[in-house]
């Protein structure tokens, strides 16, 4: 049998990068490339050390990172194969007179990649099957301008979602299509807040929401947040609005207690301010069912309700929502219009399609089991690694962990030398603003597949932890 090592070119010792890291990258590059295919059997990591003078360790290591991946599958006793699986586009033929399809290359995604769902559990083939639908039936006039306010089929199939999984009686007019979360946030900025406006931020926070604010010359003021949630506002504390993430705060994945959500609309209430609630991942909770939204507590119209498909879907759709109260819908209205950033609305008919046909409410429950399994698999299999050197928050929703280190370990500088080893992470640190900022790091799990693969990947961190 031809090996992979004559396949392609030859390691360079000479290099910056570990030798891990090249031999990871030759290797993908054979697959992707067709030199090695799938359900094709790898060298044996031992026979592997042996021939290319190499410590087993090494082979193990760029062997895990490719199984993490989904490029590599160990078999056991029948040895370790590329992903039977796995697509390989094939070049263009040049000869060929017809056009050939764009090839799309996407940043590759990173083990622990924060915000990123179980992309190898998406139901792609349903999917697809909706898009052709949606593609045959297009009409000329669904091929002008989107409708600001969005497609009126996608409004109605989220307004009776929202009514079943999250406790909100709106109608579909009270509901607005956007292109993300920030699209969101931007538009209820526009229609309902000016420059030099105050709006309350948790600490630790979602960066972008105070980066975003700041831009659109809205000041922040910061909260801190502790296991109840974010601390209420003082009577007096006067603001024009508040960002709160109360079924899962982000990052440190607490709910708002029920006080603290009858305190802040009592404040709303009497300030006449605005509750922006965003509801970023309020799906996925495993100890119980879901919270109900805090909007389906507003009884004054004070709240309005962001919610997104990135999570729950997949991020390349670009697709969020906002559930306004009923006496705002002129006003979005005409601040939709002005901005012009819906989604398209083939995209739009496909999501409401994916919905009204039963498919999205059975993908979320899928998911929720799903995710639960690889947060216990990465969770167990970190903490059997990394021992003593970290502290494993226990969440109870959400789609990443908190590990928490001890305060001699900067995890700025950690996760620097994480991304360079080709792992992904984010500092909490940088999520705060007030007081002592505490070390830990953010990390995505909704894409580790078994213990195994984040015990390997726990290795990794030890190695950069001990370096």
């Amino acid at each position: 049998m031809t090996t992979p090592t004559s396949r392609f070119s030859p390691l360079d010792p000479t290099s910056s990068e570990p030798i891990y890291r090249q031999l990871y990258w030759r290797f993908r590059d054979a697959i992707a490339n067709g030199l090695l295919a799938p359900g094709e059997r790898v060298p044996a990591a031992r026979a592997l050390a042996k021939e290319l003078g190499l410590a087993r360790g090494t082979i193990d290591t760029a062997y895990s990172l490719l199984t993490s991946e989904g490029y590599l599958q160990a078999r056991g006793q029948a040895g370790t194969i590329v992903a039977p699986d796995i697509t390989i586009k094939s070049a263009p033929d040049t000869r060929s007179p017809q056009a050939s399809p764009v090839t799309r290359h996407p940043p590759a995604t990173l083990p622990f990649q924060m915000g990123l769902p179980a992309l190898d559990a998406f139901p792609k083939k349903i999917w697809a099957q909706i898009g052709a639908r949606c593609v045959r039936s297009t009409r000329a006039q669904d091929m002008a301008n989107p409708s600001g306010p969005g497609l009126q089929a996608l409004r109605a199939a989220i307004a009776s979602y929202l009514q079943v999984s999250r406790g909100i009686a709106c109608s579909p007019e009270q509901v607005f299509i956007t292109s993300g979360y920030r699209d969101s946030l931007s538009l209820i900025t526009h229609a309902l807040l000016k420059p030099a406006d105050r709006v309350l931020i948790e600490d630790p926070g979602y960066p972008p929401t105070r980066q975003l604010l700041e831009q659109l010359q809205i000041h922040t003021v910061a909260l801190p947040v502790d296991q109840d949630g974010m601390r209420g506002p003082s009577a007096d504390l006067v603001a024009q609005a508040a960002v709160v993430t109360p079924a899962h705060q982000s990052p440190l994945c607490v709910s708002l207690s029920l006080a603290r959500r009858l305190e802040l609309l009592a404040w709303a209430n009497r300030h006449r301010a605005w509750i922006i609630e965003d509801d970023y991942d309020g799906e996925y909770r495993y100890i119980s069912r879901p919270l109900p939204a805090l909007k389906s507590l507003d009884r004054d119209g004070r709240v309005l309700y962001s919610g997104t498909f990135s999570k729950v879907l997949f991020p390349g759709l670009r697709l969020a929502y906002l559930v306004i109260p009923q006496a705002q819908i002129e006003c979005f209205q005409h601040a939709s219009q002005t901005l012009r950033s819906s989604c398209p609305e083939l995209t739009q008919a496909i999501v409401a399609t994916f919905m009204s046909e039963g498919h999205f409410a059975r993908h979320i429950q899928r998911m929720r089991k799903l995710y639960s399994e690889r947060r216990a698999f990465t969770a167990n299999g970190l903490q059997k690694v990394l021992g003593n050197h970290v502290h494993i928050d226990s969440n109870p929703g959400g789609m990443h962990l908190i590990l928490r280190l001890d305060g001699q370990q900067s995890d700025t500088q950690l996760v620097e030398r994480m991304q360079q080893d080709g792992l992904s992470a984010e500092a909490l640190s940088e999520w705060s603003q007030l007081g002592e900022k505490t070390s830990g790091l953010l990390l995505g799990f909704a894409n580790i597949e078994s213990q195994a693969s984040a015990e390997a990947l726990g290795k990794r961190i030890l190695a950069l932890l001990q370096g």
